[in-house]
């Protein structure tokens, strides 16, 4: 007689098939995940431990009202405690003391030369480097820079392992890297993760498109080698996003490329020479590229030329927004200063701009970036007189002083003394102010504004050029039509 299969029966069988598969999957999902204990092996010897010394000389500060530098101000109990602490206290004499600090690095060449950041050995009176078998040679900086936080190192040895470099160009995102370094002097400490972004730009970092991961970094690993699946170096991990000063998720390399680059240089001349536009430049938001008449938010919008640049010698002008250069689409305002800083010295190269809604291309020859290339800019003043409200935009404006307008080189503009809630207020003009551009034409003085305001369509934005703090801004400005309002 044949058996009926009861619900209970059916559902003990469906769990069990559940549960076989759900393994099987499992079982699979292990086996396809990264070995990288032969990369480990191979990659290992050529990663290098790097404690740097600095010797620091300071004043006896000992007794109460000393800080924690040694510094003591003079009080009216000094000849008290001297009773109590005899010479020692006060000013006993210079002290001296090594701060040490950790890092990592890896070997480049079998004679010696060794790759870190600068800021491992920044500062430092001796450098030690302590290699996989122990052994532990002083170190001679051969030359460091400090825009790409790049160091070169040379010891004294013969036939070391040297590491593979790769083509970080060829990293995807996704793609599985691993870290070696020495996390709180934890030697050879190996963490694993994703690429998460790249061509990433952080602020003061301008001339490096990070490569972002999630690769568990720490202080100590900064130096270390940033290793793609093949076992070849695609960056040097270099910096963390953090808010406890732990890791929290965000790591980022220096790409390899970019580390070659300056490796070469250090090596031939002792210094990185890197190509300078002269330009100050900022993001084209949604609405500012509508006020350009782009079709989407791309490129970097020309906030400043610089006087005496290879930008004012090509016809660049203030509003111009750069899409292309040489060859290369900007897709952002992050993505151009890498591309000019890797430029040669004297190299002739095509930009492709967006003027007044036009394409143009420019020809413009790089210049060298100057060692101190900060420019001192206007700053923000409140003295003008004459103020008159220009009530379409809700916005209250004088003339500039006679020092305001030096300060600037002589430009032209307007300063706002207050803005209520209105157009003006919406786009994000703010009392201190400068208004030097408004819908693409200079701004010469409060009439002139108030004519170029009463003139300004409805309905759309347009570009407004301000002066904030010293740095030039754009700001999309829309007055709205009645059935707007």
């Amino acid at each position: 007689m044949k058996k009926m299969w009861s619900i209970r029966d059916c559902a003990q069988y469906l769990v069990l098939a559940l549960l076989v598969t759900s393994s099987s999957a499992l079982w699979a999902a292990a086996r396809d995940l990264p070995d990288f204990t032969d990369l480990v092996e191979d990659a290992r010897g050529t990663v290098v431990n790097i404690s740097s010394t600095q010797k620091i000389t300071r004043g006896r500060g000992f007794g109460p009202f000393s800080d924690p530098h040694g510094r003591r101000p003079e009080t009216p109990f000094d000849d008290f405690f001297r009773r109590f602490f005899g010479d020692e206290y006060g000013d006993g004499g210079p002290e001296e003391f090594y701060d040490k600090s950790l890092g990592s690095g890896f070997i480049i060449s079998e004679d010696g030369y060794i790759l870190t950041n600068n800021h491992v050995i920044r500062g430092a009176d001796e450098v030690i480097v302590k290699l996989s078998d122990k052994r532990e040679f002083v170190a001679e900086v051969v030359g460091s820079d400090k825009r790409s936080d790049i160091a070169l190192l040379k010891i004294d040895a013969q036939g070391l392992p040297v590491a593979r470099i790769g083509d970080s160009n060829k990293l995807k995102v996704g793609a599985w890297v691993l870290a070696i370094g020495s996390p709180f002097g934890f030697d050879y400490t190996v963490t694993a993760g994703i690429v998460s972004a790249k061509a990433r730009s952080l602020p003061n970092e301008n001339y490096v498109p990070f490569i972002q991961t999630d690769v568990a970094i720490n202080p100590g690993n900064s130096g270390g080698p940033l290793l793609n699946m093949e076992g070849e170096v695609v960056g040097i991990n270099s910096q963390i996003y953090s808010r406890t000063g732990g890791f929290m998720g965000l790591s980022f390399a220096i790409p390899i490329e970019v580390v070659m680059d300056v490796v070469e240089q250090l090596k031939t001349s002792g210094h990185v020479v890197r190509g300078w536009l002269g330009i100050l430049i900022q993001d084209v938001t949604r609405e500012l590229a509508e006020s350009f008449g782009m079709d989407k938010p791309i490129g970097a919008l020309v906030a400043r030329v610089l006087p005496d640049s290879p930008a004012e010698d090509a016809g660049i002008k203030v509003g111009d927004v750069i899409v292309e250069y040489d060859g290369r689409e900007v897709g952002s305002s992050s993505a151009l200063p890498p591309m000019v800083g890797s430029t040669k010295v004297g190299e002739k190269v095509k930009i492709r701009i967006i003027r007044e809604g036009k394409s143009r291309t420019l020809k413009v020859r790089i210049s060298e970036l100057p060692e101190d290339d900060e420019i001192r800019l206007a700053r923000d003043g409140g003295d003008g007189t004459s103020e008159v409200r220009v009530k379409r935009i809700d916005v209250v404006v004088s003339e500039l002083t006679e020092e305001q307008k030096r300060e600037q080189d002589g430009k032209t503009g307007v300063y706002v003394d207050a803005v209520k809630s209105g157009p003006a207020s919406r786009a994000g003009i703010r009392r201190g102010d400068i208004i030097l551009k408004f819908n693409g034409e200079d701004v010469e003085g409060v009439k002139h504004f108030k004519k170029l305001v009463e003139d300004a369509p409805e309905g759309r934005p347009v570009p407004v050029l301000i002066l904030r703090r010293g740095s030039p801004i754009f700001l999309a400005l829309k007055i709205a039509g009645e059935d707007e309002e």
